[in-house]
């Protein structure tokens, strides 16, 4: 199995490039952030990390599902909090994505993309054959960052200051998707990167899918 490791900075437009994939070209994708939101749910182990943490008042909301609002103002202002969260969530959620990963090679699927929006931060590249990054230019991304996530100029910049610089991960690359422009240039390049990785492997169609 060929595991092609997918990153970006924040708001630059990889789940836009993982969709077009799996839309496409039929790719089997396995998205980190998913998982992560699976083993949020109550009761999940990274639902009771953030409650031992915080306490329920701070860190749950009245259903009881996790207050990610308040969370992320608390991790994203003291480096302390998010050095914590990533000791704490990236091993979890690493071994639940090798497990799925194992799933997936058993059911003999051929290639899988691996959806991680930290993958270098994380440490994450033994994992992978090839990485793509996905990047968009500063003043693209803090303006998309602001209207996605409605947040205020200083919220958006901590958010990106918060991530590996994208020009750092630019420079590991295997491939780089610019969605800086508009979606016909980054679909044109994804083909392409799409299509460069079925020549090396000796392949010439797109991929069955399926999901661990």
């Amino acid at each position: 199995m060929y595991i092609v490791g997918l990153t970006g900075g924040i708001a630059c437009g990889k789940s836009t490039v993982s969709q077009w994939l799996r839309e496409k070209y039929n790719v089997c994708i396995l998205d980190a952030d998913t998982i992560a939101g699976e083993m949020s749910a109550p009761g999940k182990s990274l639902w009771q990390s953030y409650v031992s943490r915080y306490g329920p008042k701070r860190a749950l909301l009245p259903d009881g599902q996790l207050n990610r609002a308040v969370i992320g103002r608390i991790v994203f202002a003291d480096p302390n909090e998010r050095a914590w969260m990533n000791r704490m969530a990236h091993p979890l959620v690493r071994a639940e994505t090798l497990r799925r990963l194992q799933v997936l090679r058993e059911q003999e699927n051929t290639t899988v993309v691996l959806d991680v929006p930290l993958f270098f931060e994380a440490g994450w590249e033994d994992m992978a054959d090839e990485v793509w990054v996905v990047y968009a230019d500063e003043a693209t991304q803090l303006q998309r960052l602001k209207e996605r996530s409605h947040l205020s100029e200083e919220l958006a910049r901590q958010r990106i200051a918060a991530q590996m610089p994208l020009e750092e991960k630019r420079r590991r690359a295997n491939v780089v998707i610019d969605n800086t422009g508009d979606l016909e240039r980054t679909q044109a390049q994804v083909t392409a990167a799409w299509h460069a990785l079925l020549k090396l492997r000796g392949k010439q169609g797109g991929n069955e899918v399926a999901q661990a």
